[in-house]
């Protein structure tokens, strides 16, 4: 094609793929909303679900706390919360990669 001339199909893929992706975007942020993981500080104590959004939807005591000093129960909590984030974050991009697989880069070739 001559310098300076446009190539309709071209612009017409390349807004076909906008849209896609607009579309795909919008379901990524619909799942990362409802997808969710769980898990449980390194001492069982504490089980924590987050969405892949980040947002912590349950947290669980799973013993008893009664002779537990409450260092040690906070210390749970916070291991069990750090390990939701990582796995909120996990999620994400397992999700991302999901939903955008088929994704190919647009060339002007």
């Amino acid at each position: 094609m001559p310098r300076g001339e446009i190539d309709e199909s071209w612009i017409e893929e390349a807004v076909q793929r906008y849209r896609r992706i607009e579309f795909l975007q919008a379901e990524f942020d619909q799942a990362v909303t409802k997808v969710e993981v769980t898990v449980r500080s390194p001492d069982g104590l504490v089980e924590v679900a987050v969405t892949a959004g980040g947002r912590i939807t349950d947290v669980r005591f799973l013993g008893a706390l009664q002779n537990r000093h409450p260092r040690d129960i906070a210390g749970s909590v916070q291991a069990a919360v750090a390990a939701a984030a990582d796995a909120a974050q996990w999620a994400r991009e397992k999700l991302h990669n999901e939903t955008f697989a088929d994704y190919r880069p647009l060339t002007g070739a």
